[in-house]
Order: structure tokens, then C-alpha cells, then sequence
């Protein structure tokens, strides 16, 4: 593994962490490239080799990429939707990459700048590359198995949010009584569930959130962390359903701990 140079692409959240802690375990040292409106400043303190740029600026990403002459790069953490309509500039080789696209959503957004390293030369690595332990497994991962009536919310929930994914519109529902009360857009899983919470007249609840059809496991991976968790208790949401071996659960141990003292259960669906 340390024969190559390999680098981090950072967003927000947990996700570049997570991939530098792993990655150093396994005795690698990966030069970090942070968004600036995006990753957390505290990140600088983790890795040995850091460059910040803005998300627009592509060209310079580029440049800096081939000077630390990288092969292997890892797309780790979250852009927010919202920043594609953001007054952000963007430089000459993002305008014209975006002037190329039919639709700008995330699949192709993200799908172009991976061509972009490719054409580098550069492997874009499946994101879960250093967290393979964190990926969700199958069935029920919790002290409490999902009961009749939630199991019945999940097996709806995920023929409407497997439809939703494969639009690229978004990869949670939240359901109650095989109703779906919020769709996630643009505002991400924790924003929706709170959504829901506001919507559903105190009913349990049920999250679901699966993989796009044909997951490309370098980008967008699904993602849930203890956050998520804190975010259902306060939503009376029961039960949380993500799809087995394509999900990556942050600090898994602890996430798991937190639903067993809620008595939320936690399964991954096949």
C-alpha cells in the first residue's frame, strides 16, 4: 500500500477524519486537499500535508495534485447540495466541465470531476477503501429487532426511497404508518428527519435510507453517525434501516450503543 501517493479530498463532517485516522493506522500518510467552504479547519491539525482551496477552484487543485505527484485519491466528506447554487466562482476549467453537463446534479457534478482525475491518471478509490469496518452489516445490528408494524414501514420505505435514489433526488425517507411523511432533497438525512418530526403529529416513526441503484462506491457513499441517532430521539423516530455492506455508520460502536439506550433498532436490509 505505501508504494503510492495517495490524497484525501475533504468536505465537511466526520467522513475526512474518519478516512485520515484509518489511513494512518494502516501507515499511510495521504496529503489532504480541503474545501475550504466545506472541511473543518481543525483538520490541519491531523495531517502532515494540507492544501486549502476553494471549491471552485479546479484548475488549482490540479496543479497541486500533480506537484505532490498523486496516484490514488479518496473523495471524503460532504459538499452540500446547496453550494451548487452557491455564489461561489468558479474557475475556467470548472465552467467549462459544468457547460458540458445536461443536468447538475450529483451524480453528474461529482461523475465529471472524477473524469477530470482520470484523465490525470489518478484512481479515484472507493470511498469506504480505509473504513471497511465502519460499513454496515446484515440484519439487525441492535439489542431490539424491528416489530411487526415497523418492519412493515421499512418494506414500504424502501420501495419509495430505492424510486427517489434512482433520481438522484435524494437517499431518505421517513415513513409512519406506511405513509411517507419527508422525502430528503437537498437539506441532507438529519434536516428531513426533523422535517418529518414537525409533520407527523408525535406518530413513530421510521427511517430508511438506501444506496442510488448501481452505487458508485467512490462518491456519495450513504452515511449515518451519531448525530443521526440524536436526531431520532428527539423525532420519536423507532427504527432506522440502511442498506447492508453500501453503508457507512461513524463511529459504529458508539452509534450502536446510543440506539440500544434509546431503543431504536437498527438493521441493514439486502
Amino acid at each position: 500500500m505505501n508504494q503510492f501517493r495517495y490524497a484525501i479530498i475533504a468536505g465537511n463532517g466526520r467522513f475526512p477524519f474518519l478516512v485520515l485516522q484509518a489511513a494512518h493506522e494502516q501507515g499511510v500518510e495521504p496529503v489532504v486537499f480541503a474545501i475550504r467552504e466545506e472541511a473543518a479547519t481543525a483538520l490541519a491539525e491531523h495531517a502532515r500535508s494540507i492544501h486549502w482551496l476553494s471549491l471552485g477552484e479546479i484548475s488549482k487543485l490540479m496543479d497541486l495534485l500533480a506537484a505532490e505527484r498523486i496516484q490514488k485519491v479518496v473523495l471524503a466528506g460532504q459538499v452540500k447540495h446547496v453550494q451548487l447554487f452557491s455564489s461561489i466562482q468558479p474557475d475556467a476549467v470548472l465552467s467549462g466541465a459544468l457547460g458540458g453537463l445536461e443536468r447538475r446534479n450529483t451524480d453528474a457534478l461529482i461523475g465529471a470531476f472524477v473524469q477530470m482525475l482520470e484523465g490525470l491518471g489518478i484512481e479515484v478509490l472507493d470511498s469506504t477503501f480505509f473504513l471497511r469496518p465502519l460499513l454496515s452489516s446484515v440484519g439487525c445490528m441492535t439489542r431490539r429487532i424491528p416489530d411487526e408494524p415497523e418492519q412493515a414501514d421499512i418494506q414500504y420505505g424502501r420501495e419509495v426511497a430505492k424510486k427517489i435514489a434512482g433520481l438522484d433526488v435524494g437517499q431518505t425517507v421517513v415513513v409512519a404508518d406506511r405513509a411517507c411523511v419527508a422525502v430528503e432533497a437537498m437539506e441532507g438525512t438529519d434536516a428531513t428527519i426533523e422535517r418529518a418530526a414537525g409533520l407527523s403529529n408525535g406518530r413513530r416513526l421510521v427511517v430508511v435510507k438506501v444506496s442510488k441503484p448501481g452505487q458508485d462506491m467512490r462518491f456519495d457513499v450513504p452515511v449515518v453517525g451519531l448525530k443521526t441517532i440524536d436526531v431520532m430521539k428527539r423525532a420519536r423516530a423507532s427504527a432506522l434501516a440502511v442498506d447492508a455492506g453500501r453503508t457507512l455508520m461513524f463511529e459504529r460502536e458508539a452509534l450502536i450503543e446510543s440506539a440500544n439506550e434509546a431503543g431504536i433498532t437498527i438493521v441493514g436490509e439486502e
